[in-house]
């Protein structure tokens, strides 16, 4: 296509729309856009598959938003109604799609008005919203169908868009049923658009139930960045601890800076994490399952404002897929139910979410699917930004190694995993203070720390739904990577004594001061000067002395 080609003008949209795009930055549309969009304004279904971090969002946001406009401007008294539907598998990504499509209707917020339903707001709370009939409704298959089975939402008649984010997220995180039980309530004839990063069994299931006659665009590019805007590297761990000595020494060494998102396996690992990473005075965010989803929404959004400069976040929802079949599956399933109380099943930050800025990603925990490992390197080198992705690896963890580059790079060695050149032996120095830490962060410890932490963003959640709504220049007052202080925070351990610095590090490491005040050197004096302070402290001694030996007065 030519350059000229590539433009948003050139494919026909609203002023209004455009404008908004020129103010978001957009100054062409991706591949996907580019093929996507023209195609969904001539009515096809679309069955589009790009890598993440492509712009699929905008690729269906703007042919929805120019269908409504569209048909708002032929029609001069159009009876109001929903006539676009999003879902979305996660309510994180529905926050983000919600503040999307408000950005490109900047310009016709009167004309337009969409509504996220995805929230953790009960049924009942939500229904003034959709009583006023917005255009476009935002949300998760669960909670859409709750609100048309409560009858807050009617789509039989009005519906003319359908779309599903991610279509390759909803049956695995458990919305197979919900989403058959919801194509009843809607007409017979709509356009559908079905975006996913990856085609598996799940997209070509949802292929059959929604898709009519669709245009299939599976772009013809890699599922990540080339070499030349991601740099992907793994680093072999002997043992557990050495994973978090190596981290300790890239932090606080300063080898790694910019914003930095750290992925663990499971709950209890995020705090683990956190807490060792607070006896050195490192701050940083907690991302999972059991918070509420106020405080993630906000904590995505301040990491995406620099406030925060690394996130430990969870990727759950792979544990949660069991393997085999039959009734080891089930058994497996069964337990993990328990496992999985108090947790929200609609939560998934390693999928669709768009980290902005983000120089990288660690995989602290070795991903445990070549999806996963897609996705969560997919929250780096976003647009046209370059990005890191580090992997660590456990001797238990080098098949899978091998597992992901075969599949995902075909084998080739120019664009696998390159090892990570980090001399182990040149940091033995610094292991015994990584000992000392990780003996502080017990069982006990983690579990103060996640009482503590879900009770205080409890708190912070209501006062975002209140005070912070009617005062939004208050939200940076709120702070997500506090110190939790469960574990005994040894001061000595903030710092990094020079002598402990690698010699080859000793250039690029800037090791923290000592932030103690040091006592102020005396003056310096020549040869048969008098100093004065000198003289003051020898006097005041003197006189210390003296007051010592004095009797007390009858």
């Amino acid at each position: 296509m030519a350059e000229a080609e590539r433009s948003f003008a050139h494919l026909g949209l609203d002023a209004r729309i455009l404008q908004a795009v020129g103010d978001m930055g957009w100054a062409q549309p991706t591949l996907i856009q580019a093929q996507a969009i023209p195609l969904a304004l001539e009515g096809k279904d679309l069955l589009a598959r790009a890598r993440t971090g492509s712009g699929k969002t905008g690729a269906y946001a703007v042919p929805l938003l120019q269908h409504l406009l569209r048909g708002k401007a032929a029609t001069a008294v159009a009876a109001q109604a929903v006539r676009g539907l999003v879902l979305v598998p996660t309510k994180e990504l529905g926050r983000q799609v919600l503040q999307m499509l408000r950005q490109l209707t900047a310009y016709c917020a009167r004309e337009v008005r969409v509504v996220d339903v995805s929230g953790q707001a009960d049924v009942a709370a939500q229904r003034p919203l959709l009583m006023e009939k917005p255009d476009v409704v935002v949300g998760t298959p669960s909670r859409v169908l709750a609100h048309l089975q409560a009858q807050n939402l009617n789509l039989q008649d009005s519906l003319e868009i359908l779309v599903m984010d991610e279509a390759d997220l909803l049956f695995s995180f458990g919305f197979e049923e919900d989403v058959k039980s919801l194509l009843c309530h809607l007409p017979k004839i709509y356009q559908t658009f079905i975006m996913s990063a990856t085609f598996n069994e799940d997209v070509q299931a949802l292929k059959e139930l929604v898709l009519h006659n669709p245009v299939t665009l599976k772009l013809q590019e890699s599922q990540l960045p080339n070499s030349s805007q991601l740099s992907q590297f793994h680093i072999r761990c002997e043992m557990e601890e050495d994973k978090f000595l190596l981290l300790y020494a890239l932090l606080k060494l300063s080898l790694v800076r910019g914003k930095v998102i750290f992925f663990v396996s499971t709950i209890e690992r995020c705090y683990r994490l956190k807490l060792f990473l607070e006896q050195f005075s490192i701050p940083a965010c907690v991302l999972n399952s059991e918070l509420p989803v106020q405080s993630r929404c906000h904590i995505i959004s301040q990491f995406n404002k620099g406030i925060y400069d690394y996130i430990i976040a969870t990727d759950e929802q792979d544990l949660a897929e069991p393997e085999g079949s039959g009734e080891a599956a089930g058994r497996k399933k069964r337990k993990g139910a328990k496992a999985e109380k108090g947790k929200d099943k609609e939560y998934g930050v390693s999928r669709g979410l768009d980290f902005q800025n983000v120089s990288a990603v660690f995989n602290f925990d070795f991903p445990s699917s070549v999806v996963s490992y897609i996705h969560r390197a997919g929250r780096t080198a976003r647009a046209n930004n370059p990005g890191t992705v580090l992997t660590f690896v456990l001797p238990t963890e080098i098949a899978l190694l091998a597992q992901i580059e075969v599949e995902l790079m075909g084998g080739s060695s120019e664009a696998a995993l390159q090892p990570y050149q980090f001399r182990m032996e040149e940091i033995e120095g610094l292991r015994y203070r990584c000992q000392d830490a990780m003996r502080s962060v017990t069982k006990q410890a983690i579990k103060e720390a996640r009482l503590r932490e879900i009770k205080e963003e409890l708190l912070n959640s209501e006062k975002l739904k209140t005070y912070f709504e009617d005062n939004p220049r208050d939200l940076s007052l709120l702070r997500h990577d506090k110190p939790l202080h469960p574990a005994i925070v040894k001061p000595h351990l903030c710092n990094v004594p020079e002598y402990l610095v690698p010699p080859a590090l000793q250039v690029m490491a800037r090791p923290l001061r000592s932030k103690r005040k040091r006592q102020k050197p005396l003056p310096r004096v020549t040869k048969g000067q008098r100093n004065p302070l000198r003289s003051f402290q020898a006097s005041k001694q003197k006189l210390g002395s003296s007051a010592k030996r004095k009797k007390p007065a009858p």
